[in-house]
């Protein structure tokens, strides 16, 4: 069969449970599930603590997707294989996770201003699990109310940089990402390379990794082929993964719709100890 190394719950902007995921990629038949959470392990947290990772059917990769700073790209990097109790990544993830609650509320405020009816309650039924609110779940709230048709539009209309509603956040540096990956016991991966929008960038974080995210449903077969020269050029490890967050606005519908070979995938999967 195959694997997905990257995909999200609803502990951050994904609409699939941890076990609904699992459910899920067990019932299509994935070999290899990598959970990567945008600023939070909650997700594989949760499994371990309830039993259910490790579990049979499906290798699950604990990771986490970060954004690290950069003046005009955004830049996330995916750890795999991290340990979910180090010391060092909590306390980028609490830091990372109170610059959002900050972030959170100023956007709220900027969207009372500019009269429309919503409230950081609203925001907080649809973010439910999630300590990682995003601008993902003020856009999906934003489409509940009637403001905006798709959660697209409300990003491309008011959300995203450089429109009215945008607020910047702290970030840790691209160094400081990897080095706190790395202390957890990971593999630092930049992810989706084609949505940075700068190649020569892209080669320049290359000379930082453990490996490159060739894969993509966004990747066209030219810049996949790019990628994967530029992952041989710089020895990285090559992977790959749908971005599966469980709703329709992304660039899959359904789990299992864009995989990658066990082959890519086992080189991530680390038997975890009991």
């Amino acid at each position: 069969m195959a694997g997905d190394l990257h995909t999200h719950t609803n502990f951050s902007d994904g609409s699939f449970s941890p076990e609904e995921l699992v459910v899920a990629a067990k019932k299509i038949g994935l070999h290899y599930l990598g959970i990567t959470d945008h600023d939070t392990v909650d997700g594989v947290r949760y499994l371990y603590e309830n039993g259910l990772y490790p579990g049979r059917g499906v290798n699950i990769i604990p990771g986490i997707e970060l954004s690290a700073n950069h003046p005009e790209r955004d830049i996330h990097i995916v750890g795999y294989n991290i340990d979910i109790y180090n010391e060092a990544l909590l306390e980028m993830i609490d830091k990372i996770i109170e610059a959002r609650w900050e972030r959170f509320s100023e956007i709220i405020g900027i969207l009372q201003a500019k009269k429309f009816n919503i409230r950081e309650a609203d925001v907080l039924k649809i973010a439910g699990t999630s300590r990682s609110i995003g601008r993902a779940h003020i856009a999906r709230t934003l489409v509940r109310i009637g403001a905006f048709k798709s959660v697209r539009d409300a990003f491309d209309k008011m959300l995203g940089k450089g429109k009215p509603a945008y607020v910047p956040r702290y970030l840790p540096e691209v160094d400081e990402v990897i080095d706190v990956i790395h202390q957890a016991g990971g593999k630092a991966v930049l992810a989706h390379p084609k949505l940075v929008g700068d190649d020569e960038l892209v080669e320049e974080l290359c000379k930082k990794m453990d490996g490159l995210e060739v894969y993509y449903p966004f990747h066209k077969p030219s810049e996949v082929q790019h990628y994967f020269f530029l992952a041989k050029k710089y020895d990285l490890l090559i992977t790959g993964g749908s971005d599966f967050h469980g709703t329709s606005s992304r660039f899959v519908n359904e789990l299992g719709e864009f995989t990658i070979s066990d082959a890519l995938a086992e080189k991530f999967f680390v038997e975890p100890r009991n």
